[in-house]
Order: C-alpha cells, then structure tokens, then sequence
C-alpha cells in the first residue's frame, strides 16, 4: 500500500461532537476524513469506498464496533484504529482478537489519535526494514506487494499480524521479549503487552498445523517468542 493522494480515513462513532473534533483535526494534519454516525453504516461505507484506515468506536448502538471489525476483516485488510472506553482492557483484547490494528483509549488528545494513525498507515504502507522478500518454515513474504504465502496459499494477515511475521522471518532464531515485539511493531514504548500476546496468537493459528504445538513461532519461557524456520 502506498499513498500517492492523501490518505483517506473512514470515522465511525455515534458521538458526533468527539467525531467533529477528530475528523477537523485530521483534515488540518493532512488526511481526507469521511465520517459515519453508526456502524452498519460505517461497514459499508468501508466496503464501497475502501478508505486507507478506519477509526472505530467500539460501543455504539445497533452494530457495534466488534461487529464491524469482525466483518471488515471477512472481506478487507482495512487498517482499523479502535476506540475503546478507559480501563476497558477485555474491550481492547476483544477488538484486537477480532484483527484491529491498534486501539486508543477515552478520553484521549487528537494529536495522539493522529500519531496512532499515522504510525498504522506508515506500516501498513512498508518501511525501509521490510525491502526484501523473506522465506523460512513454508513462509513467502513479498513485503513489496504486502503479501504473505504459505505453500503458495496467501494468508489472510492483517497490517499488525504481516509486520510481527516479518519480524520473526527476519530474525530467525533470535528471542524477542513481548516488550521489544511492542516497541518494534506497534511503534510504543510503554504499552499493554497482551496485545503482542493476543496477535502472536492469531498469527498461530494461521501459520501453523497445530497453533497448540506450534513448530515455527515458539515461546521462550520466561522470555518471549522466537521464530524457528
């Protein structure tokens, strides 16, 4: 994914004032925003216009926004930036199980929403340390195209799944602590380490034959997880 235009984010919240306040504030960073009162409608504005990341509150009546996740990655790799209510960590586990790509507490700053975004984007579009293609354990990453293969199928991978599976195929054999997966995926150096462990999870299960016995990203006790071709 590269942005040649601006980039464009799709807003989904049912508070139309903290949406006005996000979407003005983007626009003045640089992005193109559309804006969706509710979820159902949010879904398919995501599906017909195919925006470059969306912002999504959680709790919204109607379809909520675990319900927009879920269907969004049916069908797209949409990043998807999540909005979750303070001190609700199930929320956030719940809504990174389902594939979102990061996630910003209430009450929160628009300068920090849009750096979130920026850093999802600048991933998801791929740096400077993901300019080769990259094999080991039946794995094919094109990281130009964005795309990963396993025995010639392409994998089903969000934007945080493709980067952690670079990550390893490009450090074989090499520990990496839950912390530094944070740091170096997710671009934060304080965080919540179960979203390493939530998405080392789903990228288990579908890379490996047995993500209960996995031959390939093993965990180091005590450490971490390492990536063993």
């Amino acid at each position: 994914m590269s942005f040649e235009a601006d980039p464009r984010v799709l807003v989904v919240d049912d508070d139309a004032a903290l949406a006005d306040v996000v979407a003005r504030y983007l626009r003045r960073e640089g992005f193109e925003v559309d804006y969706a009162a509710d979820g159902a409608d949010g879904l398919r504005r995501a599906l017909s216009t195919r925006p470059d990341l969306v912002v999504l509150d959680l709790m919204m009546p109607g379809m909520d926004g675990f319900e927009v996740c879920r269907r969004l990655r049916e069908a797209t790799s949409i990043p998807v930036v999540m909005l979750t209510a303070l001190g609700e960590e199930n929320d956030r586990i719940s809504g990174l199980d389902l594939g979102a790509d990061d996630y910003v507490t209430k009450p929160f700053s628009p300068g920090e929403l849009a750096a979130r975004v920026r850093a999802v984007l600048r991933r998801a579009s791929g740096g400077a340390d993901q300019a080769r293609n990259l094999t080991g354990g039946g794995i094919e990453i094109d990281t130009r195209a964005h795309e990963a293969r396993r025995g010639g199928d392409l994998l089903a991978l969000t934007g945080k799944e493709f980067d952690l599976l670079v990550c390893f195929l490009a450090n074989p054999g090499r520990a990496f602590r839950r912390e530094e997966l944070l740091e170096k995926v997710w671009g934060w150096r304080i965080g919540d380490t179960s979203t390493v462990t939530v998405h080392v999870r789903r990228l288990r299960e579908k890379i490996e034959d047995d993500a209960s016995a996995p031959r390939h990203l093993r965990t180091v006790r005590g450490v971490g997880y390492r990536w063993e071709p």
